[in-house]
């Protein structure tokens, strides 16, 4: 180098005889595999319109994708039991069976064991619904006057002749159930083949074993995404599973502590009720509201006394708050702790996509991407806002 040429020039461009640059390892990762390349180039744009398109093919496509979903959110739950009778030296296949035998056998068994009960509380509903508006006002006396004071005030200054012309012009209400018993049995065929798809699927899901996450570490390029793609795998997996495990046996222990003190106060069909908020307790927030307005209901319609009306809905209420607030935060642990705000949103949005079933897969997917969000270090912000 001569005296005074400049040093950032040799710094910046010349490398001399025999000298090569220093490669940077993701531009090389990128010139070697164009396809890493073009997703590289991908705007903010084009990832809106990605999640725009994909959402409005989940809304169209709900009666194929929706059962592929459970089964896929069953299998990943029930997974482990099927890798446990494996070390039992059991095949995949036969284990697979096994775990969904066991599962259709406890949800025919609860079905035929509520089919009765159910059916009849809904036959009677017309009448149930009677007997709740005179229990509330024999219990609220004024709510009757003010009726009465309303229609008063409505027929004031009109005339015998024209009260009566009134009276004759009013529609009389006449219910017939000409429709309602095939209408019952068709969302009920309806169930039970979607039941019946899902529980296939997630048999086939379960003898495949790791088939799948094989053939897609096969198709990604780089061994980096070969063994993210394998964490990311394992960890959804072990997430889903310790949290359905742990809910499910949070709710069925719940189930049986509101069925137990129902029966104690004389509900009948306790066991029934007990199940009813035990499936709602899978709902996040509209769940429990929902089964402490039904036991309020079943309350009033069981007894005379507004205080006595009352129990049944203030014990669910007690025993959800010290679940929520105690029990499910020591099970689940920080790991699977979800921000309140990030579960509410994605409640209601699987809600609007796909109904009750999108509400209680709402958290489970909430999961899913976080677990995928935290492996990605590009994305990991989005993780960061939906944990706590």
């Amino acid at each position: 180098m001569t005296p005074g040429e400049p040093v950032t020039e040799r710094a910046s461009g010349d490398f001399g005889p025999g000298s090569a640059p220093p490669t940077d390892p993701k531009a090389a990762e990128l010139t070697a595999h164009p396809a890493a390349a073009e997703m590289a180039k991908m705007t903010a744009t084009h990832v809106v319109l990605i999640v725009l398109a994909t959402i409005g093919f989940l809304y169209v496509a709900r009666p194929v994708v929706l059962p592929i979903i459970l089964a896929w959110m069953a299998a990943m739950t029930l997974q482990p039991l099927v890798r446990w009778l494996s070390l039992l030296r059991l095949p995949t296949a036969v284990g697979a069976g096994l775990v969904t035998s066991l599962l259709v056998a406890g949800l025919g068994a609860g079905f035929f064991q509520l089919e009765q009960p159910a059916a009849k509380w809904v036959s009677d509903a017309p009448q149930h619904m009677t007997d709740l508006r005179q229990r509330v006002q024999k219990i609220f006396p004024r709510s009757g006057n003010l009726s009465q004071a309303t229609a008063a005030v409505s027929n004031l200054g009109a005339t015998e002749a024209e009260k009566k012309e009134e009276q004759r012009k009013t529609p009389m209400v006449e219910v017939k159930d000409q429709r309602g018993t095939s209408s019952i049995l068709s969302w009920t065929g309806t169930l039970l083949a979607g039941l019946g798809e899902v529980l296939v699927l997630t048999y086939l899901l379960l003898a495949s074993g790791d088939l799948f996450l094989q053939k897609l570490v096969h198709l990604i390029p780089t061994l980096r995404g070969k063994i993210r793609a394998v964490e990311i795998s394992r960890e959804i997996q072990l997430s889903i599973s310790d949290y359905m495990f742990s809910i499910t046996l949070i709710n069925v222990c719940l189930g049986i502590l509101v069925s137990g003190g129902l029966y104690f106060m004389g509900i009948p069909n306790a066991a029934m009720w007990g199940i009813l908020v035990a499936v709602l307790n899978f709902v996040p927030y509209f769940g429990p509201i929902v089964g402490v307005v039904i036991l309020a209901v079943v309350g009033l319609l069981t007894f005379d006394s507004l205080w006595q009306g009352l129990l049944p809905p203030l014990w669910y209420m007690g025993l959800h708050l010290l679940e929520s607030n105690l029990i499910t935060p020591v099970l689940l642990g920080r790991r699977l702790t979800l921000n309140p705000v990030a579960i509410f949103v994605s409640l209601i949005f699987w809600i609007w996509l796909w109904g009750i079933p999108g509400a209680m897969l709402s958290v489970p997917i909430l999961v899913s991407v976080k677990v995928v969000c935290d492996r990605i270090p590009s994305i990991s912000y989005v993780g960061e806002l939906i944990g706590r």
